[in-house]
């Protein structure tokens, strides 16, 4: 039986690629179906069905996915009004004199908006439609725009406070907590907070290696004719970079939650659109629209994937899986490389919030059970992300970037284009497994993250080296002396003794007895 919930996993891809259904759709029937054939063949009772509706609500009553709404309200605003074309051309303005220009700009433009628009897609919807007809007014090729669109558009995986860290923070919250239930360890749980401390020097690393990589390809084109940009345009464009760069360093620093970040970013959009005339009643209709579709789509993924996996728990596939990562060789290293190699396979078939909803929660469990850093294979989590939808012609983000394109784009052409892009991103997934303290910025391990406790020779010796005199007086503690000793105020031949011997009055009773 313990095979039946590998079945149902690979069932998955296999009808998402088959039907082009949605994927909670696919979720929900695979799900009813593997219940009844469970039922049917004896498997596990209907008693273990009824968990599935306090599981739901349980899931649900985590304040953290009130960032989900907020953050899909974000990216459709950013689509909406022209922030996005006004950032850009301030940019290319500024580097004007620079060859690659609007490249350059392009690429920043999507660093500043990933964290903000929350998902993949989002993004390259932006990017496609801000970047790429600019630079193909500037004479570059389709394949070079929808490169940068795919390279940008991942950069809000590993960028805080995107949509996909705050979700994975919370899937690896829970199985880091399942892991520590099976196998007690006294470490810290991890949380999203440390995810997003643990992403910012492997984004930051990748970000430069593509500024570079960028400035590299145009080094010796001629700088474009760009007019500067007029003296509003640079403030307006230097309040938003200061805002979003505030908002972010603020929840890197740990003093703004990323719902907090995701609702003060939105009020200040929402504010901006209407005073600007762009948001009218109509526009504002169409955000709200678009706003409830997707995160209607999410919640439905998300609870299609909860039902999902109880069934496949039923089946106690886990306990299968726990036993191939225990069989392993080569310490944490081995599990590790496997759990990677796994998810980037999904990544083909699977988009961020598919692999984080259904994936992580099976796969994690088992696999933290074995290694005890769980930030650092969250990190690793999500730089294989990056890579496999970097990956041509497969990769989730290629594909979009191919279906979003105003143009037909060569899949040659885009593949050797984000051929050195992919290169540093693999160098960065590297660096990170070969070095796990990048993603401990602070230096403290969720080990160490928790207060020491003093051993028992340790408080032995403590206890031997206080002299007497430095015992506290604790006698204004003791109970009243009429509570102390109840044959106090009794005379002396009336105390009892518990000695044994009797006393003058009990001689004299036993003698009266006797006469």
């Amino acid at each position: 039986m313990e095979y039946s919930g590998i079945a149902m996993l690979l069932a998955v891809p296999v009808l998402l690629v088959a039907t082009g259904l949605p994927a909670y759709l696919v979720l929900i029937g695979i799900s009813v179906v593997a219940a009844a054939a469970g039922l049917a063949m004896g498997a596990f009772g209907t008693s273990l069905l009824s968990a599935l509706p306090g599981r739901v609500v349980g899931i649900l009553e985590n304040d953290l996915l009130q960032a989900i709404p907020l953050f899909v309200l974000m990216g459709a605003l950013l689509n909406r009004l022209p922030l996005a074309d006004l950032l850009f051309s301030a940019a290319r303005s500024i580097a004007r004199r620079t060859p690659a220009a609007s490249r350059l700009a392009g690429f920043a433009l999507g660093a500043l908006l990933a964290p903000m628009n929350g998902s993949v897609g989002a993004s390259a919807a932006t990017l496609t439609r801000v970047v790429t007809p600019k630079l193909r007014a500037q004479g570059e090729s389709i394949e070079t725009g929808q490169s940068l669109v795919c390279v940008a558009s991942t950069l809000g995986i590993v960028v805080p406070p995107s949509l996909v860290l705050i979700l994975l923070g919370d899937a690896m919250l829970r199985a880091h907590t399942e892991a520590l239930n099976v196998v007690p360890r006294r470490m810290r749980i991890v949380n999203t907070q440390d995810i997003f401390h643990g992403a910012l020097l492997p984004a930051a690393i990748f970000m430069v290696m593509s500024f570079v990589i960028i400035w590299w390809q145009g080094r010796r084109d001629k700088p474009a004719a760009i007019a500067a940009a007029r003296p509003s345009e640079l403030a307006v464009a230097g309040v938003t970079l200061a805002c979003v760069g505030g908002l972010l360093a603020g929840i890197a620093a740990g003093y703004i939650y990323a719902v907090e970040a995701a609702a003060i970013g939105t009020f200040a959009l929402f504010v901006g659109g209407v005073a600007s005339g762009r948001l009218g009643w109509s526009a504002l209709a169409a955000v709200l629209r678009q706003t409830m579709v997707t995160t209607g789509a999410l919640f439905a993924l998300f609870l299609a994937a909860t039902g999902f996996t109880l069934v496949f728990r039923m089946y106690d596939t886990p306990t299968l899986i726990a036993r191939a990562f225990a069989a392993l060789p080569g310490g944490e290293i081995g599990p590790v490389a496997a759990g990677l190699a796994t998810i980037g396979a999904f990544a083909f078939v699977l988009d961020a919030f598919e692999i984080i909803f259904v994936i992580i929660p099976i796969l994690m469990p088992p696999l933290l059970q074995r290694v005890t850093d769980a930030s650092w294979v969250s990190i690793l989590t999500l730089l294989a992300l990056q890579a496999s939808f970097l990956v041509p012609p497969f990769g989730y983000s290629t594909i979009l970037a191919r279906s979003l394109s105003p143009e037909p784009v060569s899949a040659s052409g885009l593949a050797r284009r984000l051929l050195p892009f992919l290169a540093a991103q693999l160098v960065v997934l590297m660096a990170v497994f070969v070095f796990p303290p990048m993603v401990h910025p602070d230096g403290k391990t969720l080990e160490q993250g928790l207060p020491v406790l003093p051993s028992d020779d340790e408080l032995r010796d403590t206890i031997e080296m206080i002299s007497p005199d430095e015992v506290p007086d604790n006698s204004d503690l003791l109970p009243p002396d009429d509570q102390t000793d109840e044959n106090a105020d009794k005379p002396a031949g009336e105390k009892d003794d518990d000695s044994g011997e009797k006393t003058d009055d009990e001689d004299s009773g036993d003698s009266s007895e006797e006469n």
